[in-house]
């Protein structure tokens, strides 16, 4: 396990601080548009990243956590006119990536974005993001995929898989799911969120079953998904852990439980991270531990602040895993 970050870099000086924190595991994607990068534009990110002695881990497809209404390839969830010809790219992307020498690439299957309502004050002030059920608008309407069964839901996920994943293993790379963030009971905004639960996860990896087929998983948004995440996660970190199904891992705390949390510093949180790390080095998890979600905090350079102190925070964990 190592240190990672998928955090954008602003300019050439971000690669330099990761460098100088330690950090030489990135996620990066390429600066042109996403969806039009080409194997050139994969080389040339690989090599500047390594320029910086940096290693460029993995890169996400174009199938990020935003609402389908904003989507690059909108028809590989929507079953529309051009999915196949979307998923046709996609596995082109697969390949490219093999060539280019990057080994993984993490995406979502995601219809609604990521709910959240207004943000909570956390520790000396902070803005934390949170999501309360009772505060939400339950009966808000279907957007563009209308409304969608679970059954069809998972039709349209199987297929998703049942043309990438052969790509992905006839060229071996690692592709990690994000689950559905957070949790939120069927049918809201039309939609049943199978990747919402633990239950559901199961389910996915187990679809089309290939060492290529896992989860980029975040410990924040599964914790969202259990009714007491410090008794209860790491179990479910050993059933996934202990069958190779976990190909990242988002390192992010929460205060709460399934339809009620706040996003939390991973040191303040209800689950016990360095007693997750220990599970994750039980079952043999090997790639990166990445700091994601931060509160927003004071000073000229919030973001960048507080990920510097999730950084040396998680790398303290992973340090002290070696005198256990």
């Amino acid at each position: 396990m190592y240190v990672g970050t998928q955090l954008a870099a602003r300019d050439d000086d971000d690669y330099r601080v990761w460098a100088q924190l330690g950090i030489k595991h990135i996620c990066a994607d390429p600066e042109t548009k996403l969806g039009t990068w080409t194997l050139d534009d994969l080389k040339r990110l690989r090599d500047k990243v390594e320029s910086f002695d940096l290693i460029l881990d993995m890169i996400q497809l174009p199938l990020p956590s935003s609402p389908i209404e904003t989507a690059t390839y909108p028809d590989i969830l929507l079953a529309g006119p051009e999915r196949d010809r979307q998923l046709d790219a996609i596995c082109q992307l697969i390949e490219n990536l093999a060539i280019a020498g990057i080994p993984a690439a993490k995406y979502n299957l995601n219809l609604i974005g990521i709910p959240r309502t207004p943000d909570e004050l956390g520790r000396g002030g902070s803005l934390n993001a949170s999501f309360r059920w009772d505060k939400t608008d339950q009966n808000a309407a279907p957007g563009l995929a209308g409304v969608l069964s679970e059954e069809e839901n998972w039709e349209r996920i199987d297929y998703f898989l049942s043309r990438v994943v052969p790509v992905a293993e006839a060229n071996k790379i690692r592709l990690a799911c994000h689950p559905h963030d957070p949790y939120t009971p069927p049918g809201y905004k039309g939609v049943t969120r199978v990747l919402g639960t633990v239950e559901g996860l199961k389910k996915f990896v187990t679809l089309h079953e290939s060492p290529y087929h896992g989860l980029n998983f975040c410990q924040g948004t599964v914790g969202e998904m259990l009714d007491n995440p410090r008794e209860e996660i790491e179990d479910v970190i050993r059933w996934f852990g202990s069958r190779n199904k976990i190909f990242n891992l988002h390192f992010r705390n929460i205060r709460g439980h399934k339809l009620s949390f706040m996003e939390t510093f991973p040191d303040e949180g209800d689950m016990d991270m360095a007693a997750s790390l220990k599970v994750y080095k039980e079952v043999g998890y090997q790639y990166m531990v990445m700091p994601d979600h931060v509160p927003t905090i004071a000073g000229r350079d919030p973001q960048g602040v507080a990920f510097a102190y999730c950084y040396g925070y998680t790398a303290a964990l992973l340090q002290a895993l070696d005198t256990y």
